[in-house]
């Protein structure tokens, strides 16, 4: 497995300082979101060829691989021109992601904590906006991966095969893996919960975000240090050494001072 983190948990520094301090942290990946991680980018609008050859320079010099190249949209947005917005932004990022030497864009299906019955609405328009950025990647040759999130209008097990049967491209359409971004209800037997999902979509999964956290009294979420919160990755660590021993692991709400405490986590999941 190869260890990485979502650059911008470093805060926001120039190309080269960046891939730096990610080689002497000892991470051999990361996930960049361009206009956090970046001085002088700060909208995707920014990115010009000469960011994207640093960046590959950077990060290559480094033995650092790009997994995910982030670009987060609300793709289920029922207005007509916020999810149009999204959709080009995604289709340059398609681009952008090769020029950089990045694996594949990432994404969620959208911003807001929805509703059921607004996850019911934002649904088609998600699928919709997916099959274009599949039409693009297409087009392109390039690699997208989509992020269920139990909030969000790809939420279950089953909206997720459905997506996937949609677009029935494995080639150019992938996952993201979040326990975090899944797990609705810590109480439950995750055993099962996690076999479930991996037996399921295991075989689309190309990149896992690792991260852990606790309910405050409102049942709120607080990050925490992994292995120190409610996830339990027994599961997904043994679905990992049977059949993903490849696979990228990418800490996210990453806390510089701890990192070290973190990557080890990761090195022995």
């Amino acid at each position: 497995m190869k260890i990485g983190v979502r650059a911008h948990d470093y805060g926001k520094m120039e190309i080269e300082r960046l891939a730096a301090v990610l080689h002497d942290e000892g991470y051999q990946a990361a996930q960049l979101a361009l206009p956090k991680a970046f001085s002088g980018i700060d909208t995707y609008d920014d990115i010009t060829p000469e960011h994207l050859t640093r960046i590959r320079r950077a990060f290559e010099d480094a033995g650092i691989d790009i997994p995910v190249f982030g670009c987060y949209m609300d793709l289920g947005n029922p207005d007509d021109a916020v999810r149009g917005k999204a959709v080009d932004t995604f289709k340059k990022c398609l681009t952008y992601c090769k020029e950089a030497g990045a694996k594949m864009v990432g994404t969620e299906t959208a911003y807001p904590r929805l509703t059921a019955e607004e996850k019911k609405v934002w649904y088609p328009y998600m699928k919709d906006s997916i099959q274009r950025i599949a039409e693009e990647a297409q087009r392109v040759d390039a690699v997208f991966a989509v992020e269920p999130v139990y909030w969000h209008p790809l939420e279950s097990i089953a909206a997720t095969l459905d997506m996937l049967r949609t677009v029935n491209d494995p080639q150019h359409m992938r996952l993201i893996f979040d326990a975090s971004n899944l797990l609705s209800d810590p109480s439950i037997d995750q055993d099962a919960f996690w076999n479930d999902w991996l037996e399921a979509i295991g075989s689309h999964i190309d990149a896992m975000h690792i991260k852990d956290f606790t309910l405050d009294a409102d049942g709120g979420y607080v990050p925490a240090l992994l292995g120190e919160g409610v996830i339990d990755y027994s599961a997904i660590s043994r679905w990992l050494h049977e059949n993903r021993p490849d696979m990228y692991l990418l800490r996210e709400e990453m806390v510089p001072a701890h990192a070290q405490k973190d990557i080890n986590f990761l090195k022995n999941l």
